[in-house]
Order: structure tokens, then C-alpha cells, then sequence
């Protein structure tokens, strides 16, 4: 039997398909450095089951009433000491990493970046690549380590999208890369290329993760046990190099929020600890975070900084993420040519 191809009617509107999509994933950023901006982001935000997993009925008063009233002032404050004229820094780098994908990887991929909070969104770029004949999308949310409250809203958010489409594309996720030697070998180079131009050698380098609330850890996420691999390996990883030689190594998590325990130890008391018993000198790197945004350019380097030398420390330092680093953006097309394969 013969197979021809179907002429489709004069009326037939243009359809695009046959292409592979690849979508950048990260947390999300404010449109402005604006308390009306902030206020939007964080109601989102703070919205998501997997972020807050108080009952509703129990967290949208308090969300609604106080913290929605006081904090978009205070973290308004924070995104403009680091706002640039191309916008948020994670959203300019997130888009700079897509861009620079997208010449590694060639034609052959379409690629684009999307925010799970804010702008650009996740619907918006999905419906984007299938506009563009994507049949077949990899998501990779840009998160080393697996967190419910990360990674897995941002599959949450793409299944609901998915729901609403007739002709679904088919899916891949990048897993968690936390142990990944792609992941590790970009760090140990990408830090110790930074280390060098350094004015200092520091006494300790400290590795600090986004924290979690400790019930998170009870419940069974592996998030603690993710952090805490990704800096054993990297630690060996520095150690074998002749400018780490002397450095102690030290890992902790910042950015608590709430009355709730927290994973522990608390970076800013770690800072405060190290000062007090007479440490002199730290470099701090955030490796779970793949770009550098408020919590790494003001909560790091601007109030981490004041907190360490206001307690008797001399030299302090935030290394930049890997952004869009050569080691960087080698380790993502790593990753993203392993979960393209047989796609392309």
C-alpha cells in the first residue's frame, strides 16, 4: 500500500511542528523594585501549597492581613540595591543563559527561559515553544538540589498548564544534578578561577543553601541530604587544588523566614560564630543557587558582609554563581544534551 500526503484545505490554518523545546526553569523575581511589585510576586508566591504547607484557611489571613501589609516594603528595599538597568539580575541572567544555550545547542532546539513566579511565566513560554511547532519540550528547573517547595511546584505548574492543551507536546524534566560531575567539576573550577583573583586566601570557605524549614527534612524531602553531598563533593573537589590548600571548609543556610525551625546552621550566625572566634578572612559561595539574584547580591554580600565585619572580620567575599560562566554554561548543555538525547 501506498501512503501519499494529504493536501490540506486552502482554508487549513498554518500549523508549525516537528521541533524539540528546551525551557529554562527558575524561581521566579518581581516585575520592579516596588512594594506594589513585591507584593504581587510574593502573594504568588507565598500562595503555593508546596512553598507554605499551612491549611489555607489557617495561612491566607495572616498572608492577607500582616505579611502582605509589612514585607514588600522591606524586600522592596533589598531587590534596589541590586536592580540593574537590564531589570532583576535573575531574570537577565536566566534570559543570558537561554541565549547562550541556544548557540551551543544550534538550531536543531529551541530554547527559552520562564520564571514559576512572576514574569515571564511558565504558560506564557510553553504556549511560546508550541506556537513555535515544539513537540516535544525538555523542562529543566534550574535547581541542583530537589526541593518540593522547587522543583516540584515547577512540575505542578506545568501539569496544570498541560491539562488545558488539546494537542499535548511531550515531556522530559532534568532531574536533580546535586552529585552530578558535570555539575560539581563547573563549581570547583568556576570557584577556584575566582579564588585566585581574589586580594585574599581565606581561612574559610563557607557554602551557604537557601534554607528550608526543618519539618521539610522530617517529612522526607531530600533537600538537607542534597545540599549537604553537593558540598562534600565539592569540598574534595577544592581540596585537591593547590589554592585551596589551608582552607577549612563550612556549610550552612540562609534566608529564614517565620517563627518555624529552620535547617541549621543558620548562615548568619555562622558568620557572627566564625568573627567571634577570631577568623579573620571568608570566601562564600552559594551553589545551590544557578544564578545570582537578591538572595545571593544583597542577603550575601551586602548584609552577610556587614554582619561578619561589623563582628571583627578583616576580608569577606561572595563568589558569583555560576551564571554564564564558560564552566557554567558548559555543565548546562551537559545536562541538557544527556536529556535531549534521542531528540535531536
Amino acid at each position: 500500500m501506498t501512503w501519499q500526503r494529504q493536501r490540506l484545505p486552502d482554508d487549513h490554518p498554518p500549523v508549525q511542528s516537528g521541533r524539540t523545546g528546551l525551557l529554562l526553569v527558575n524561581l521566579g523575581t518581581p516585575d520592579a523594585p516596588d512594594a506594589r511589585s513585591v507584593k504581587r510576586y510574593l502573594a504568588q508566591f507565598l500562595s503555593d501549597r508546596r512553598v507554605i504547607e499551612i491549611p489555607p484557611i489557617a495561612w491566607q489571613p495572616i498572608l492577607r492581613g500582616i505579611i502582605l501589609n509589612t514585607r514588600p516594603a522591606k524586600s522592596a528595599r533589598a531587590y534596589s540595591k541590586v536592580w540593574t538597568e537590564n531589570g532583576s539580575p535573575l531574570a537577565d541572567i536566566t534570559r543570558r543563559q537561554a541565549e547562550a544555550l541556544a548557540e551551543r545547542l544550534g538550531d536543531d532546539v529551541q530554547v527559552d527561559y520562564a520564571m514559576r513566579y512572576g514574569n515571564p511565566s511558565i504558560e506564557v513560554r510553553l504556549d511560546a515553544l508550541r506556537e513555535h511547532g515544539c513537540e516535544r519540550i525538555v523542562i529543566a528547573p534550574l535547581y541542583p538540589q530537589y526541593c518540593a517547595a522547587t522543583s516540584a511546584t515547577v512540575f505542578d505548574e506545568v501539569a496544570r498548564i498541560m491539562a488545558t492543551y488539546r494537542w499535548q507536546p511531550a515531556l522530559r524534566f532534568v532531574p536533580p544534578y546535586h552529585d552530578d560531575p558535570a555539575y560539581i567539576g563547573a563549581l570547583a573550577d568556576d570557584l577556584t578561577r575566582q579564588l585566585c583573583a581574589l586580594s585574599f586566601r581565606p581561612e574559610v570557605m563557607l557554602f551557604s543553601f537557601h534554607g528550608m524549614p526543618q519539618r521539610t527534612l522530617d517529612l522526607g524531602d531530600p533537600y538537607h541530604c542534597h545540599c549537604r553531598k553537593t558540598a562534600r563533593l565539592l569540598e574534595e573537589a577544592l581540596a585537591q587544588r593547590e589554592p585551596w590548600e589551608g582552607t577549612r571548609f563550612a556549610t550552612s543556610f540562609q534566608s529564614r523566614f517565620g517563627r518555624a525551625k529552620w535547617l541549621e546552621p543558620a548562615t548568619d550566625e555562622t558568620l557572627l560564630a566564625e568573627a567571634h572566634k577570631g577568623t579573620g578572612k571568608i570566601a562564600l559561595a552559594a551553589p545551590g543557587f544557578a544564578a545570582d539574584c537578591v538572595e545571593t547580591l544583597e542577603e550575601l554580600a551586602i548584609e552577610g558582609r556587614d554582619t561578619f565585619i561589623k563582628a571583627g572580620g578583616t576580608d569577606f567575599a561572595v563568589l558569583d554563581c555560576l551564571n554564564t560562566s564558560d564552566a557554567g554554561m558548559a555543565m548546562l548543555e551537559t545536562v541538557a544534551r544527556r536529556e535531549l538525547s534521542g531528540w535531536l
